[in-house]
């Protein structure tokens, strides 16, 4: 749980993923990857050849940094305010999903940039996650009739 306050800044934080971020990997037009092209283009060569270089450097500079491989993106996770959940309306609350190692990894970047963020207490931690469960349940539902499963 974290102060409402944070929350947009902690949305972001979950919703990044750096392997899409164009700022970080420099995008190569598709046409660069097709031989023909550039043999009919042979200016962009050389052109092309830097840009990849750049791309896979930046590409394995990503995946040696620890801190920005956890991806909360591709975890299964909620943000939900206190008012919903029926709990503090000026806190926020993170259910997240995943394994113990991302756990760990994933508390400790959070700590860096939020202050206000620490574990609930265990019976709203419970309450939390049976809201959420119960949701979970009530949509598998909904999708079935639609279905027809």
């Amino acid at each position: 749980m974290l102060d409402s306050s944070d929350a947009p800044a902690l949305k972001k934080i979950l919703e990044y993923d750096p392997y899409l971020d164009q700022n970080l990997i420099p995008k190569i037009p598709k046409e660069w990857d097709d031989a023909e092209y550039l043999k009919k283009h042979p200016e962009l060569e050389q052109q092309a050849a830097a840009k990849k270089k750049e791309a896979e450097e930046a590409m394995e500079k990503l995946r040696n940094d620890k801190e920005m491989n956890v991806i909360f993106a591709r975890q299964d996770y909620q943000l939900r305010d206190g008012i919903s959940l029926g709990l503090d309306r000026e806190k926020s609350y993170l259910y997240l999903s995943a394994d113990e190692a991302f756990l760990d990894a994933g508390e400790a970047k959070l700590k860096k940039s939020f202050r206000s963020l620490q574990r609930a207490p265990e019976d709203i931690e419970k309450q939390v996650i049976e809201e959420i469960e119960q949701e979970r349940q009530k949509s598998d539902l909904g999708l079935g009739f639609v279905f027809k499963l």
